[in-house]
């Protein structure tokens, strides 16, 4: 899944009908390269502003957070619901600019990916 964002960012297409029935929420960790830590935090935030004025998310849940390895390297871990998941395979062209700049921005680290995306379930209490 790591290739995710590389081949979503090539992929080109058109939006069809946006369903609402068929949510996918995302966890997506992204390993900044070094020296690049501002640029991916703002390139994070472009993306969540720009998948909101799209209306191509969920509003709620949305969380970012900010984390240290045990080398204590910054990295991001960002979730949000995509409204429907057939979007990521049908995005728009400036979220494939974003994910571009992301796949730029990171790199791995140790045995990790420097981008690593999981659907994940949300649990509601």
């Amino acid at each position: 899944m790591t290739s995710m964002f590389i081949a979503l960012a090539i992929l080109t297409g058109s939006f069809g009908a946006i369903r609402d029935d068929d949510p996918e929420t995302m966890m997506i960790t992204l390993r900044p390269k070094a020296g690049a830590e501002a640029e991916l935090k703002a390139v994070i935030a472009a993306h969540w502003d720009t998948a909101r004025r799209l209306n191509l998310v969920q509003p709620e849940p949305h969380v970012t957070l900010e984390m240290k390895d045990d080398t204590r390297a910054i990295y991001y871990v960002d979730v949000f619901t995509w409204r429907d998941r057939d979007i990521p395979d049908n995005a728009p062209e400036a979220i494939q600019r974003i994910w571009s700049d992301m796949n730029r921005l990171t790199a791995p680290r140790g045995d990790r990916p420097g981008l690593d995306i999981r659907e994940v379930k949300r649990i509601d209490r």
